[in-house]
């Protein structure tokens, strides 16, 4: 096991693609925290984390796989890859539910493409991962259910367990060919953020909200302005929800909601899609747990 795995690990490193040990039979890093870091050897300037310490060099990694049959894990930024993980349905309980290999390829029959031919793993879950060469210039992340529902991408700041890994649920393995196609151009705009856009004052149209209402709008808008990097999608989810029970209310038209938090969510970075999926998601579980006004 040993073996397979180290080669794995040299494989994947001969393909330029930069590796670190996961823990034996697991996903998780097998490298140690920040909490724990001892802040000596490579650490000692302060903690390396996994997507750092990640290699191609053969040595560093033959005495890594030397010590325990560790797992392979990709870090895909470095590694110049984006990859798209095609899962399966969360909801066992419903036989219905499409994966996300069914929901990808009813994207790309919509964008008028065919499912694009690269190299292919099948995860031990079952799902796939679909590897694409990063194209130059652009610094893509991690993103969860912007391109459809069950498919997530893994870019700077994510990794993948390499073919040759396996875990309780299974082996991964190649599905097909060995070569990388560099991801597809109509692909890449849904994922590139938006170029971040002067946050000026929010102006919302003339509407039959009440001033609370409105004031709260403008206040929530403010706050998705204000979010970090990193924090902005879960702020924007939290805020819009915050709003969402004066349009239940019937305080506010939820088109104008809409509206709003897609400017500012697209201001600060989102992509369009990512803004639009978090606004109507978080709006609808406002909208269906509003309690009357007067229990409010």
């Amino acid at each position: 096991m040993s073996e397979q795995l180290l080669r794995a690990a040299l494989e994947a490193a001969e393909r330029g693609w930069h590796v670190f040990p996961l823990r034996p039979g697991g996903k998780p890093p097998a490298l140690h925290g920040e909490k724990s870091c001892t802040r000596t050897g490579e650490c000692a300037s302060g903690h390396v984390k996994w997507e750092q310490r990640a290699t191609t060099d053969p040595d560093r990694i033959r005495a890594a796989w030397s010590r325990a049959p560790f797992n392979v894990g990709i870090a895909t930024g470095p590694s110049g890859l984006v990859v798209i993980d095609l899962d399966l349905p969360k909801d066992k309980s419903s036989s219905d539910a499409p994966g996300g290999a069914t929901t990808f390829a009813a994207l790309c029959e919509r964008a008028g493409h065919a499912v694009p031919d690269t190299y292919r793993v099948r995860t031990a879950s079952g799902g796939e991962h679909l590897y694409f060469t990063a194209p130059p210039g652009v610094r893509l992340g991690n993103t969860a259910k912007t391109v459809a529902p069950s498919v997530d991408t893994r870019a700077w700041g994510g990794y993948v367990v390499a073919a040759g890994s396996t875990t309780p649920a299974g082996r991964y393995e190649v599905l097909s060919g060995p070569q990388t196609a560099v991801l597809p151009a109509w692909l890449q705009a849904i994922l590139r953020p938006a170029t971040a856009r002067p946050v000026g004052p929010l102006r919302l149209p003339a509407v039959d909200g009440s001033r609370a209402a409105l004031a709260a709008l403008e206040a929530e808008c403010a706050v998705v302005a204000a979010a970090p990097e990193g924090l902005r999608n879960a702020t924007l989810n939290r805020c819009a929800f915050k709003v969402g029970r004066f349009v239940a209310w019937g305080d506010l038209p939820r088109h104008v909601v809409e509206e709003a938090f897609q400017g500012t969510g697209e201001a600060v970075g989102l992509t369009a899609v990512e803004c639009r999926t978090t606004i109507r998601s978080a709006l609808d579980s406002s909208i269906h747990k509003a309690r009357p006004r007067e229990a409010a």
